[in-house]
């Protein structure tokens, strides 16, 4: 009996490994052994990255809530901790974009901040 080689879903699993290396640098993308590698590789990649974006904005909104902050001699920290005293759930991103889009909205966050601050002491 001659050996089965079961070909359609061989090729078909070869197609699907090149067309995810589309755009690869030459043998990557050409090459099955190559391009199997490089695209295991990128999904790794892809996956831990999704997860690190998060903590990228995280700090690019922390980074720019400082700054605005710091306009008004207050530090992020303190800022954040009379947020957290005049009972204001506002996140970082809300916070990142209102410090950059609308600073008199920002600013009137600063001033209840900072009086919740000054009440506390």
């Amino acid at each position: 009996m001659p050996r089965s080689t079961n070909n359609p879903a061989s090729r078909q699993r070869r197609k699907k490994v090149l067309n995810r290396a589309k755009g690869f640098y030459s043998g990557r993308r050409k090459l099955y052994q190559n391009a199997k590698e490089t695209v295991k590789r990128a999904l790794r990649f892809s996956y831990r990255d999704r997860r690190v974006r998060k903590r990228d904005f995280r700090t690019l909104w922390i980074a720019r809530i400082n700054a605005a902050t710091r306009d008004s001699d207050l530090t992020y920290s303190r800022f954040m901790a009379g947020l957290r005293i005049a009972g204001i759930e506002v996140n970082r991103k809300v916070l990142a974009e209102l410090a950059i889009n609308d600073p008199a909205a920002f600013g009137e966050y600063v001033k209840i901040a900072q009086g919740a601050l000054a009440s506390q002491q």
